[in-house]
């Protein structure tokens, strides 16, 4: 079996639960800055997720939900990004009142991967910004450096469930998939890492509680803590009450 080398990390819904009260929040503020009369639900957002990406959601939105709309410009995909710009501001300043903590979990085992020498990594299909701000805010103002790799957006041309943008982090990283773990949230990003040949972490959510799982080496409720267990859904963990390293050192 090959060394444990280098962790893979999903970010909305992975790192920090985002969906609901982040991404969701920010899109309707979006709308109404730009004089719009949408509001996405929270059970309507959780469809909206099947769509990966934040513009292709919006675009994806008005094909289906408002077919009559008509577009500034005549440019759907313009607007679709400009109006996903502004919903990056806000998202940027929902972390600065730092309404999004991380999940349970998390930070311990980012440092814990430090103090043993495991390189870490991102392969999210939110933007750069969103990465950066979400780290910054609720990790720390140093912790963009932790991550020798940060692939985000639309740095590769196919997003999740495709699994090009494991397979960019990989290429950067210069390492074999057998040498690393990934760690999603949903269905479609399950199915990115395995296209990308990765063993893989989930922790549900609300959102992907539902999902089809199949494959995953784990699933879990979340990473737990010493003094809050997390519950196991699928998976070998033995005795352990929260994830740790030894978990999959070896697996």
């Amino acid at each position: 079996m090959p060394t444990l080398r280098a962790l893979i990390f999903d970010v909305d819904g992975t790192l920090a639960d985002t969906e609901r009260d982040g991404h969701r929040v920010a899109f309707n503020r979006a709308f109404a800055d730009a004089g719009l009369p949408w509001n996405w639900s929270v059970e309507q957002y959780g469809t909206l997720l099947d769509v990966t990406g934040g513009k292709e959601r919006i675009q994806h939105y008005v094909k289906t939900y408002e077919p009559t709309f008509a577009v500034p410009g005549g440019d759907l995909k313009q607007f679709a990004a400009a109006l996903h710009a502004g919903k990056t501001e806000h998202y940027k300043q929902l972390l600065k009142d730092a309404v999004i903590p991380l999940r349970p979990g998390v930070k311990r085992l980012l440092l814990t991967a430090r103090e043993q020498g495991l390189r870490l990594a991102i392969a999210t299909t939110t933007t750069p910004a969103n990465v950066t701000a979400l780290l910054q805010s609720s990790l720390s103002p140093e912790s963009l450096s932790w991550f020798e790799v940060i692939a985000a957006g639309d740095i590769v041309p196919l997003k999740k469930p495709a699994p090009d943008i494991f397979d960019y982090a990989l290429e950067k990283l210069d390492l074999a998939p057998e040498e690393c773990f990934a760690f999603e949230d949903s269905g479609q990003g399950l199915k990115s890492a395995l296209g990308a040949g990765l063993r893989t972490v989930i922790t549900l959510n609300e959102y992907t509680r539902l999902h089809d799982f199949t494959g995953a080496s784990f699933v879990l409720s979340d990473l737990g803590e010493p003094d809050a267990p997390f519950e196991a859904i699928a998976g070998d963990v033995g005795n352990a009450t929260y994830f740790d390293l030894g978990l999959i050192q070896g697996n």
